[in-house]
This record gives structure tokens, sequence and C-alpha cells, in this order.
């Protein structure tokens, strides 16, 4: 059986990244199932200018007091090590934007290697302090996963595939997504939020069921 997993995601999403984390860990417990992951694009604040922001500054103007994102901080930072993750906010200086982030990962699932990219997305900007709105970095991490360099720096420097990724954000807004990550399972069923694994189960669960009745029907 193959279950196709739409995950609607942003780079700069901290619970995106705890919530791939969870999902690889319910995919783990069912090894008799494929998965075919596919991840769509979804801007948390488009509004971000192409060079990105300082991120002190950025936070205090979209959160309000620095106890307030101290505190964010600090529970995402202990769902975090639950997963292996280790959030290093202080290394992060500036909040990019994230367009040519999911232009990137678009052309990584072309090269089989859309799951590696995003890994090492929210590697490079959660736990290394790397700025992922920089086209330098971006051909770093396509090169660390095997793609064409010299191809993906050409990519962004023409501005390829820039209107695919904003109708694709644009159609998770339509579709009603207001957080992320979103997971659509077989585009039947739908998890808001970085689930647990065993939420997550539940619905791999009951698809399998359905497929079983219809088969032996």
């Amino acid at each position: 059986m193959n279950i196709i997993i739409d995950v609607v995601s942003d780079t700069v999403c901290p619970w995106c990244f705890i919530g791939k984390r969870r999902l690889a860990k319910a995919m783990a417990s069912r090894p008799q199932i494929t998965f075919d992951v596919r991840w769509r694009a979804y801007r948390l604040d488009p509004t971000v200018p192409p060079q990105g922001l300082e991120r002190k500054a950025y936070l205090k103007a979209r959160f309000g007091d620095d106890d307030r994102v101290r505190q964010m901080g600090e529970s995402i930072r202990e769902a975090g090590r639950m997963e292996d993750i280790h959030f290093a906010y202080e290394r992060i200086t500036r909040t990019p934007n994230t367009l040519d982030s999911h232009r990137l990962i678009r052309w990584a699932a072309s090269a089989g290697v859309q799951d590696d990219v995003v890994e090492r997305l929210f590697k490079a900007y959660f736990e290394e302090g790397r700025d992922i709105g920089s086209a330098a970095v971006l051909c770093d991490i396509a090169a660390e996963a095997g793609m064409n360099q010299e191809l993906v720096a050409r990519l962004i420097a023409e501005q390829a595939d820039v209107e695919l990724i904003e109708r694709e954000d644009a159609l998770a807004h339509q579709m009603g997504i207001s957080g992320v990550p979103t997971f659509i399972f077989a585009n039947r069923y739908a998890a808001s939020g970085a689930q647990e694994p065993n939420v997550l189960l539940q619905i791999i669960d009951r698809l399998q069921d359905e497929a079983s009745v219809v088969s032996s029907a």
C-alpha cells in the first residue's frame, strides 16, 4: 500500500521541524506501507523583504515584549529536545524571506532529494543559524544534498518558479489552512499542527483499514 502525504509547511516554522520528525516516527512504525511525502509551500509572513530582517527587531514587532518571545522559545526548545532537535536561537541573526527556500524544495523533488533538502534547511536555520534566505546558503545546501549547485544558482538568479510557489501558497490559504504544519493524507484526511506520532498513526491506520475493505469487497 502507498499513501501520499502532502505536508504544508514553512521553512522558518519551528513546529514544522518538530512535525517532520514526528511524521518520520509514525511512518517508521508502519514499514509495510510505502509513503510518498510531498512538501508544499506556505509562507507565514510573505511581507518579509527579500533581504530579510534583523531577527530581534522582527520578533519584537511581531510578538511584543522579550519575555513572551523567551517563553515561546523555551516551550519550543523543550518539544524539540524530545525529537532530537537542538534549537539554537542565539545563533539566528536574521529572519529570512522564505520564497527562495521553497523554490529549492520544489527543485529538490525533481532531483529525488526533497526530504533531505527540507531536513537540511531546517537544521541550517534552527540549529546552525544560517541565513536560508541567502542564495549562497541555498546553493550550498543544494550541493550538500547532491544537487547541481550551478543549476540551482542559475534558477535562483532567473527567478524560476516564483509564480508557482506564490500560487501554491495562495492555494493553501484558500483551502483554509491558517497554521502549519498541516498534513494531508491521500487527499482525504488532514491533521493540523505538530501532532504526536500516535495521532498521525490513527489516520494512517484508518486509510489502511479502508483499503483492506475495498480489496476484500
